[in-house]
């Protein structure tokens, strides 16, 4: 299974100064905005996303089908692919993709500890 690049989502309360502590580790904004209330940030091969009022908490997230760079990857697993082996592995899922669409899709599950991954198709 090809989850694809993973980043940790984060939801922050200022993005401005959530984007300048990043900055002082050495971390770049590689997508988003400030006007869509989210950033990109990238430090080598590490990618963080700074969320501001769109979800509580912290998310594993991987996106299938990019690399580090938010670059097309080939071939890659589809979200619905990845969703009908993890339900065929008995994996309880929060959130499903709708599998008869093709394109961008999510779906969310979690872990034993509850801690929330998001897979998150954008292509």
């Amino acid at each position: 299974m090809k989850l694809g690049v993973f980043s940790l989502s984060m939801s922050v309360k200022n993005l401005q100064l959530s984007k300048e502590f990043y900055e002082k580790l050495g971390f770049e904004v590689t997508g988003g905005g400030m006007d869509k209330n989210y950033l990109i940030m990238k430090n080598e091969l590490t990618v963080i996303g700074l969320f501001h009022g769109m979800f509580e908490g912290q998310m594993l997230t991987f996106n299938p089908g990019w690399d580090a760079n938010a670059q097309k990857v080939d071939p890659f697993d589809d979200v619905r692919t990845i969703q009908k082996e993890l339900k065929q592995k008995g994996v309880t899922l929060v959130t499903e993709a709708d599998e008869t669409t093709a394109g961008p899709a999510s779906l969310i599950l979690k872990d034993p500890d509850g801690n929330i991954i998001l897979i998150d198709q954008h292509r």
